[in-house]
């Protein structure tokens, strides 16, 4: 699915040069769900950003599918990505003043669809993640979990070729941290849904198929796991 080949990104300024991705390989084959681990400042953020079809200031090639997107114009990549990738993150991003309803139906209205034809999609997508009857709920009504279950609900909403989770339990405590990851086990599993986690965090590890080790922007270890 995903083909990131001699990646190289350098930050640039009128002192210095930064290099803070060196020579990335790696594949992502469709339903794999992999743990991206390293510490802070690591080049983990950057490299979110440039497979999210966010960055586009790099060297090497990213084959998204066997094809590279690199002629896209930025108007018709924000389309893909929005259809492609679905992003949940460490806060939320939830908007307080919207129902959760009104959160999870955004990104169906952003690619276009009436909202007289999104309730019975965003309906599911919160049965998916266990929150059967919340849809008339407020952010600040529900606890940490639960929030971090509507923006999941929310990135599954246009069904992406995969998503990424950056720090997804950051926020959490250990016990809904476990619900969480098995969440996305579930939906890797049952939905064969493909997942990147970008974390810090080794509890994360057991969850998953591959872990990849960034350090100083290159990666160190890229191993399966069992189980």
């Amino acid at each position: 699915m995903i083909d990131l080949v001699n990646i190289d990104k350098y930050y640039k300024n009128e002192e210095e040069s930064l290099h803070v991705l060196k020579d990335i390989n790696f594949h992502v084959k469709a339903g794999e769900m992999i743990a991206i681990m390293g510490p802070s400042g690591s080049g983990k953020s950057t490299l979110i950003n440039l497979l999210g079809f966010i960055d586009r200031k790099f060297s090497g090639n990213y084959l998204f599918e066997g094809k590279s997107l690199d002629s896209t114009s930025d108007e018709r990549l924000s389309k893909i990505r929005n259809q492609v990738v679905g992003f949940v993150f460490q806060n939320f991003s939830l908007i307080e003043n919207n129902t959760v309803f009104e959160n999870v139906e955004l990104p169906l209205l952003y690619g276009g669809l009436s909202p007289s034809k999104t309730k019975e999609i965003v309906l599911g997508a919160l049965s998916r993640v266990g929150l059967k009857g919340k849809e008339k709920k407020y952010p600040k009504q529900l606890s940490g979990g639960q929030q971090q279950r509507v923006a999941i609900a929310r990135s599954l909403i246009n069904n992406p070729k995969f998503l990424i989770a950056d720090e997804p339990t950051g926020a959490l405590d250990t016990h809904t941290s476990e619900e969480i990851l098995q969440l996305f086990k579930d939906l890797n599993e049952k939905d064969h849904a493909t997942i990147i986690l970008v974390t810090h965090d080794p509890e994360v590890i057991p969850y998953c198929h591959r872990l990849i080790r960034i350090r100083d922007g290159a990666i160190i270890e890229d191993k399966e796991l069992d189980g």
